[in-house]
């Protein structure tokens, strides 16, 4: 599950006023802080009271795992502007352009693919099956009030019943077809994709970088484990 934050964006005035919209996984976020005060924890114990090479190869475990766990967890997040998709993953930097963007699929994994067919996960987008699932559920409900208000006349007094068509109480059918919340999250992406895929400013080469201020740390902790390991 994500939800969606607003910054401002630098004035255009050859584009149209917007927020660019901002996606992260909360889930994977609480969970990155509990990992890291776990490391936090347990290394400086280990650095504070460990005895021989014990501080040494904690020290280095921590430099190989913190890195990691700030790639995975609280590193993720999807920029969504009106001109381009900023994909922010555990290991790389992934600006595309909406005219570079092909399509925006959802399956077990949510992914960009851009015009030359090359794909890109979106982690801070993960997808929940339990999600889809209760939102299945709700479609049900939502389908079986529709068909009671139908049956009972569309009044929910008298001895019709069609506004209480399940046990979960009523649902209204303002609120729209049930959408698990990384499925909404994708739609939108789809609507801003359909709106400026085509406009001048939204045009330009896709790039793709890697996050060597995490992946060089996390190189040298693990050298520096095996070095330690390795002395034993």
């Amino acid at each position: 599950m994500s939800t969606p934050d607003h910054q401002s964006p630098k004035p255009d005035a050859s584009r149209p006023e917007s927020k660019d919209r901002v996606y992260r996984s909360p889930a994977g976020v609480a969970g990155g802080v509990l990992l890291l005060a776990l490391v936090g924890w347990l290394g400086i114990d280990a650095i504070v009271t460990g005895e021989g090479r014990t501080p040494w190869l904690a020290l280095a475990a921590m430099l190989f795992v913190v890195p990691l766990f700030v790639a995975f967890t609280l590193r993720p997040a999807v920029y969504a502007g009106v001109d381009r998709l900023h994909v922010r993953n555990p290991l790389r930097v992934i600006t595309l352009p909406w005219g570079q963007v092909s399509a925006l699929r959802s399956g077990y994994s949510n992914e960009v693919v851009d015009t030359d067919g090359r794909k890109f996960q979106l982690w801070a987008v993960p997808v929940s099956l339990r999600g889809r699932k209760k939102a299945a559920q709700r479609q049900a409900r939502q389908a079986a009030e529709a068909s009671g208000k139908r049956r009972g006349g569309g009044g929910g007094g008298g001895f019709g019943f069609g506004g209480f068509g399940s046990l979960g109480g009523p649902v209204s059918e303002s609120d729209g077809p049930a959408r698990a919340e990384a499925d909404r999250v994708m739609d939108e992406l789809r609507e801003l994709f359909e709106a400026r895929r085509e406009a001048g400013s939204a045009q330009g080469e896709v790039t793709v970088r890697w996050a060597y201020e995490l992946v060089a740390p996390a190189v040298a902790g693990a050298v520096l484990v095996g070095v330690l390991l390795g002395l034993g």
